[in-house]
């Protein structure tokens, strides 16, 4: 759809104007974070609307508190069974399918056909040891297909087993992916649409199966829309998810390149999907037209750092006043907030970074620092913090099977300035 040269022209002068608490009051509505969670069981119709809202849920194997995907459903919905993802997604006729969108990501099953274009442009949107399969590895993506539509789903593992492809490990591979060629064509067929992911094992290993038996056929029997259309459809569930947003928020949600995303932002102002603000300390941006501003916020809950509210850090800065960075492949002495830190939401504020570990052996929630954090919202609640984290840890405590919260490593010393009034909430 053609676009005026008007509707080109980025947000700006005469555009409606939010304070950057409209902004993130607005993006907490959006994003359903802007309430307390409802206390009657979840079921798999709401797990799946969690991700039909937020239009797209991270998936990393980090385990040290809890699986990255369960824990944007538990900050909105709270204690769930884990299980109920499966059932959305492992079982027929699948709510949601895994793809790459925001990296490897559960999407709402409707969402697969808009990045068709991604899978057939795997040569310019793939890295290097997918995109070069086809040209290294041919004879095997033969093998593996037939394999897979003779006796998937498979893992990697299972593939390499019975067809014996393998390579030494390199020096040159990054954390650790010293892949099998089995492993890499069957990235590559993932990565294609190929293959897809028919769910994952108790060792949250993907088994492998013809997409065709994955992804249902209502989804995969209509039309594939070009990239300009896909890119337009792809940008409005990303404003829609966060309320309010820059261009490069919203490019980030499904990584998309900014050029484009500017013409689909241009084309959804001329449809009324979204329009122009300004927001103060951001200057322009984009807001969805339905999106709602709320008076006040009540959240209290736990995010994950894979969160969509807060996995593009420039915008947590803007939203929150907050520097947050995961510290996972940061040398110890360098960490400033610590390993595995999860923001606390309490409010329309970033309250508290905690970092966690479910000590499954001492049946423990480990608070390994505890780190108040003053940001632009933070007036009226400092006292509060510790009796809500408090009340909040137990929470997640309980969810995950563990007996207790204790302020303590294992083998060392807690760190920041809220370990010792935490210690105290914890203890009353």
């Amino acid at each position: 759809m053609p676009a005026t040269n008007a509707a080109h022209r980025p947000p700006g002068h005469g555009a409606p104007h939010l304070s950057l608490a409209q902004a993130r009051r607005t993006a907490l509505r959006a994003g359903g974070l802007d309430r307390r969670r409802p206390a009657a069981p979840v079921t798999v119709r709401q797990v799946a609307a969690v991700v039909a809202r937020l239009g797209a849920v991270q998936i990393d194997s980090v385990n040290v508190f809890a699986r990255a995907h369960l824990m944007p459903i538990y900050a909105r919905l709270g204690p769930f069974d884990p299980a109920l993802v499966g059932r959305a997604a492992d079982e027929a006729p699948r709510r949601v399918v895994e793809v790459w969108g925001h990296m490897a990501s559960y999407v709402p099953a409707e969402t697969y056909p808009l990045l068709g274009w991604r899978r057939a442009g795997y040569l310019r949107d793939a890295w290097g040891m997918i995109r070069d399969v086809p040209l290294s590895h041919a004879p095997v993506v033969d093998d593996v297909r037939a394999l897979l539509g003779e006796a998937g789903p498979l893992t990697a593992q299972q593939v390499h087993a019975r067809l014996g492809h393998g390579h030494p490990p390199r020096p040159d591979d990054v954390w650790g992916w010293s892949w099998t060629v089995s492993k890499r064509v069957l990235e590559y067929l993932f990565f294609t649409g190929q293959a897809a992911s028919a769910g994952r094992n108790g060792a949250f290993e993907r088994r492998y199966d013809l997409v065709e038996r994955v992804v249902p056929h209502r989804v995969l029997s209509g039309p594939e829309p070009d990239e300009r259309d896909a890119v337009r459809a792809l940008v409005a569930i990303s404003v829609t998810a966060l309320g309010v947003g820059t261009l490069r928020s919203v490019a980030d949600y499904f990584r998309l390149r900014q050029a484009p995303t500017a013409q689909a932002l241009a084309e959804l102002a001329e449809e009324g999907v979204v329009e122009p603000v300004t927001v103060d300390g951001w200057g322009a941006a984009w807001r969805h037209t339905g999106a709602a501003v709320p008076r006040t916020t009540s959240a209290r809950t736990l995010l994950s750092p894979f969160d969509p509210l807060v996995w593009e850090r420039t915008r947590v800065e803007s939203l929150f006043g907050l520097r947050y960075r995961i510290e996972i492949y940061t040398p110890a002495p360098r960490r400033v907030w610590g390993y595995y830190v999860l923001p606390f939401l309490l409010g329309d504020r970033v309250a508290a970074l905690v970092d966690l570990k479910a000590d499954r052996r001492d049946g423990v929630l480990r608070v390994v620092a505890a780190h108040g954090v003053a940001g632009p919202a933070a007036a009226g609640h400092v006292d509060a913090v510790p009796e809500e984290l408090a009340a909040e840890l137990r929470v997640a405590a309980g969810w995950l099977g563990l007996q207790d919260v204790v302020v303590a490593e294992r083998d060392g010393h807690p760190r920041g300035d809220l370990v010792v009034p935490l210690t105290a909430a914890l203890a009353r």
